[in-house]
């Protein structure tokens, strides 16, 4: 993305799936998980009065490798074809790093959901981004 493209970027005006394929699937995934992680935010705090420690925890409970490892077992059966080789494309990449209470195969499963979302936020597919997002955050659909 050069200098134009990245200053024409807006929420309501978003990136091509062209655009947004040849990023590398980590930065699909680093958009992401902050995504996913305001949705969550979101989602515990708005008609809640409970303390920000409580509000944290619980969106811990969400946003953690293993959380989104098996939201992503629960997602990939939707996945249409983009979507899923966005996830594999994220899922094989060489990490160097690694979540402290999650296996290597959770943390990969949680890459490529990351980069689905961070896929179809850019891409301002806002309908799939909710209906997976909602899996995150509520379980099954």
């Amino acid at each position: 993305m050069d200098n134009n493209t990245r200053a024409d970027f807006a929420i309501l005006n978003p990136i091509s799936e062209k655009e947004a394929l040849s990023l590398h699937p980590m930065s699909l995934a680093f958009v992401g998980d902050a995504v996913q992680s305001l949705y969550t935010r979101s989602f515990v705090t708005i008609g809640s009065d409970t303390k920000t420690g409580v509000l944290h925890r619980e969106v811990t409970k969400h946003v953690s490798a293993v959380a989104q490892a098996a939201a992503s077992e629960r997602i990939h059966p939707l996945l249409n074809e983009t979507e899923a080789d966005v996830f594999r494309r994220a899922r094989n990449c060489h990490i160097q790093t690694s979540a402290k209470h999650a296996e290597r195969g959770e943390y990969r499963k949680a890459s490529g959901l990351e980069a689905v979302l961070g896929y179809l936020y850019l891409t301002g597919q806002n309908d799939r981004l909710k209906l997976f997002l909602d899996m995150t955050v509520g379980g099954e659909q």
